[in-house]
């Protein structure tokens, strides 16, 4: 344990929650993948694919941390992990948040062309997004990081002239 506080950086008890939290979504990951690509098969072979996925999917990651830990400049190691954290949970409730708001809008398939449709939902979709990054980043303790992420961002899409 000794080895791994030092690997990633963690001084604190409290820190070893964000490795914690992305070995289960990545298991969680890893499973549903595995339920995707194996329908009505046998748990055991499923657990099996699962493991392999799991593997494969922490190879990669720890390959993305390397080369996101030099571009990001983070303080310590267990916040890249805070960070990958904070863009998947609000990646999936991003669309919580918004699919009632369209629905609560009157804004549907039957009422709109598929493409009206679609952009409508890209759109209020993204505008969640962007509040959820920064509100689940400060959840996460990065409020910094993920404010200094979205004025970057908006800068790029338009809004330059709001944040100089």
């Amino acid at each position: 344990m000794k080895k791994f506080k030092e690997h990633w950086q963690i001084h604190k008890n409290w820190q070893l929650i964000f490795p914690l939290l992305g070995l289960i979504a990545l298991g969680y990951s890893s499973y549903k993948l595995s339920k995707v690509l194996l329908k009505d098969v046998q748990i055991m072979l499923t657990l099996l694919l699962s493991g392999v996925i799991f593997f494969i999917l922490l190879k990669l990651t720890l390959f993305i941390f390397n080369k996101l830990e030099k571009k990001w400049n983070v303080t310590f190691k267990w916040e890249m992990i805070s960070i990958f954290l904070v863009f998947a949970t609000t990646g999936t409730s991003s669309l919580f948040v918004s699919r009632p708001l369209i629905k609560l809008m009157g804004i549907n398939k039957e009422n709109l062309p598929t493409y009206t449709y679609w952009v409508l939902y890209i759109v209020i979709g993204f505008i969640f997004y962007q509040i959820l990054l920064v509100l689940i980043g400060w959840l996460f303790g990065q409020y910094k990081f993920f404010w200094d992420f979205e004025k970057k961002m908006l800068r790029k899409i338009g809004f330059k002239r709001f944040f100089d």
